[in-house]
């Protein structure tokens, strides 16, 4: 038992050494997340930035929960505005070069009040809002112009630490850095390739690599990230084999280089079911998954949601 009351210890320290690094957020520019149980929805809406300051868009990122449930400021402040716009209860609060904004939320704190990472602003509203169930619509606001951004890019991890019986089997590890959780991973294995700018390892071109590839073996079951409805199967240019899923909110999930697909087109799947196999076709150096995310049409780094 020395060894399962060591292997405890550890684990312990890492979970309290998480939890003081949670804490420490502001001072790395993240932010915290403003409900508690950080739990984005299945009716969650993701930003989508207006092409000009009236334009039409989603202005921020919905996260469900319970009508009652305590508010929480993501970062050290003062409160710019607390009150309502049209009947909406809204809480904005000035982080010196950008702004959070928080609706519906019935405000506990006012204009002019110093506030920390954590404190309560107030309890979310039940309505009115743009979700089918009690959401919280959360904004991020840069400069006098009202420059809206991604406030996903803010958002700090969650926490990957839990607690094990030191008896039993080790537990899969976590692929890499945490995002949303808004996607689940569709394979184990680690990162081989991230999204972004890249020199292609087959065609030698300097491109967008729009997705993350996953090393995994050939015929490693694929699993769906998300639930939704399977729009696309069959072959594509450099994807080889591939699936596409559409997600609610305009999202739409790719699954590149299969060796085999296991659904079919207007299929409805959950979340976790398997859809096909790891492999290597189209332009592919070796067995993979190359997972592709799109919101609004517009590709986007799948790790920010999972």
């Amino acid at each position: 038992r020395t060894l399962s009351t060591a292997l405890l210890s550890a684990v312990l320290f890492l979970c309290f050494g998480h939890l003081a690094m949670d804490a420490a957020h502001a001072g790395d520019g993240s932010w915290a997340w403003p409900i508690a149980d950080r739990r984005p929805g299945d009716n969650a809406s993701l930003f989508d930035a207006p092409d000009s300051p009236y334009g039409r868009g989603h202005r921020g990122v919905d996260i469900a929960s319970p009508a009652g449930t305590d508010v929480l400021a993501v970062a050290p402040g003062v409160v710019a505005f607390a009150g309502t716009v049209a009947g909406i209860g809204v809480v904005t609060v000035d982080h010196g070069t950008e702004r959070s904004t928080y609706q519906p939320v019935s405000a506990t704190v006012q204009e002019g009040d110093t506030i920390g990472t954590g404190t309560v602003l107030g309890t979310l509203q039940a309505g009115p809002g743009h979700c089918a169930t009690p959401c919280l619509h959360l904004g991020r606001i840069k400069g006098a112009n009202d420059r809206y951004l991604d406030p996903l890019e803010r958002l700090s991890v969650r926490s990957a630490v839990r607690l094990v019986d030191p008896d039993d089997p080790p537990p899969v590890p976590p692929l890499g850095p945490m995002g949303s959780g808004i996607l689940q991973p569709p394979v184990g294995g680690p990162i081989t390739s991230p999204f972004g700018d890249r020199n292609h390892p087959v065609t030698g071109e300097d491109k967008l690599h729009d997705g993350t590839d996953f090393g995994a073996s050939c015929g490693t079951p694929v699993r769906a990230a998300a639930a939704g409805v399977v729009a696309k199967v069959g072959t594509a240019a450099g994807y080889g084999r591939r699936i596409v899923i559409h997600h609610p909110n305009g999202m739409e999930t790719l699954y590149g280089h299969l060796s085999a697909i296991d659904v079919r087109p207007g299929e409805t799947v959950s979340t976790d079911s398997t859809i096909g196999r790891v492999g290597s076709t189209g332009l592919s150096t070796g067995c993979h998954l190359h997972l592709g995310v799109r919101v609004g049409g517009k590709a986007v780094d799948p790790m920010g949601l999972l």
